[in-house]
């Protein structure tokens, strides 16, 4: 009787779940609801979990103008990853364990250490629009890197995204769903280490990362404001903004959550909004960027005689798309980021303007990409400026 009556409360709570939540790919939630996957549920009902994998695999060129070296090649597997999710015991408690098997996927050349490990993190979920995470996952930041990977319209994410993001640490995170009135808005707060995924330990300098996202036309078919494209084709116009704040007390290393060891520590406040808009097979998003740090000239721990520097300045990306016919995809982007004068010997103010063509052959989970880019530095367009660069890239991702 007892069996009997969990069997009834667990398949009522996914019901309950999946009748408004569809399932998308996540990196910041389990994905336990109307998943087509390889799965295994237990007879009692009481373990539950899902198996994926991805990978990226590409073939890219750059060329700088000034480069002696005729242009650099780039073939390789960029991701490779395996994931995980479920719930134990209860739809309630639910967990995500995602690895990665690449090396530009490990942190390895910034730290020494092949950490394979991106996320593994627990979820409590007290309702359908409020649930609790622990453990190490994406920190709730930009709109580019809150999406998973698997999910973008190009390659790679943009520069902005490079030199601001928050990515991934290890904390505590708060997700709240609810209206006001007739509009949707998702609420998030995360307090963490600050120092990424390969800490080994926590000094008492922490992150205080916050997300608010609104979306005044109502909610956007099958989560797409959480994927690139309008694959969906919204029938009608869908529109969500966000924003947010990140204060990273005394971090140890260059961007915060990412990049070498430094010797002083210094603290990181980073600043984004962003808006993504979709109809008819039409898609846009923009993503501005900024971050403060007082004093970003800084030595590294390893090399205390070699100069580096946190970055500090502003960017924003565009992005637009259209969904042709058979899948196509045509899509552009532009992409700029100014350097604060403090490290204005580093960095060169760089625009990048890059044009897309892709093929869905199963939404994003199979699809060809070919990209192709050209970087502006200091403002200077001209092909006689040795500083500026072109390239392109083809990348086909798989995965179930």
């Amino acid at each position: 009787m007892k069996l009997n009556m969990v069997h009834a409360a667990a398949a009522a709570f996914i019901l309950f779940v999946s009748s408004s939540v569809q399932a998308q790919e996540r990196d910041d939630r389990a994905t336990i609801l109307n998943f087509k996957g390889i799965q295994y549920t237990s007879q009692d009902s009481l373990f539950y979990t899902n198996f994926r994998f991805r990978m990226q695999n590409r073939l890219g060129f750059s060329n700088v103008i000034d480069n002696e070296d005729n242009g650099k090649f780039d073939a390789r597997i960029r991701r490779l990853r395996m994931r995980m999710d479920g719930y134990i015991y209860t739809p309630k408690i639910s967990y995500s364990v995602q690895l990665a098997f690449t090396r530009g996927d490990q942190d390895y050349d910034d730290t020494g250490i092949a950490n394979i490990v991106r996320d593994a993190v627990v979820f409590y979920n007290f309702s359908d629009d409020f649930y609790i995470s622990f453990g190490q996952n994406k920190l709730p930041g930009n709109r580019q890197r809150v999406n998973s990977s698997g999910q973008l319209q190009f390659a790679d994410r943009s520069l902005v995204n490079s030199n601001f993001t928050v990515d991934r640490d290890f904390g505590v995170t708060l997700n709240l769903s609810k209206k006001i009135g007739s509009m949707p808005f998702n609420a998030k707060a995360a307090i963490s280490t600050g120092e990424g995924r390969p800490a080994l330990s926590t000094d008492d300098g922490l992150a205080y990362t916050g997300r608010i996202e609104f979306l005044p036309l109502g909610e956007f078919e099958n989560s797409g404001d959480y994927s690139e494209g309008d694959l969906e084709r919204e029938e009608k116009p869908k529109l969500s903004i966000g924003g947010g704040y990140s204060y990273n007390d005394r971090t140890i290393r260059e961007g915060g959550q990412l990049g070498k060891y430094v010797l002083n520590p210094f603290t990181l406040k980073t600043g984004f909004a962003d808006a993504i808009f979709k109809y008819q097979g039409f898609a846009y998003q923009v993503e501005y960027m900024r971050r403060d740090v007082d004093n970003p000239l800084n030595v590294l721990e390893e090399d205390p005689s070699e100069q580096t520097y946190a970055y500090k300045g502003w960017g924003v990306n565009q992005q637009t798309s259209y969904l042709l016919n058979k899948g196509y995809e045509v899509a552009a982007r532009y992409t700029y980021v100014k350097p604060h004068q403090q490290i204005a010997s580093f960095e060169n103010q760089t625009e990048v303007l890059e044009m897309g063509l892709t093929k869905y052959m199963k939404a994003h989970r199979l699809k060809f990409q070919l990209n192709a880019n050209y970087t502006v530095k200091d403002g200077i367009y001209s092909n006689t400026h040795n500083k500026n660069a072109w390239g392109g890239m083809f990348q086909v991702e798989l995965g179930i």
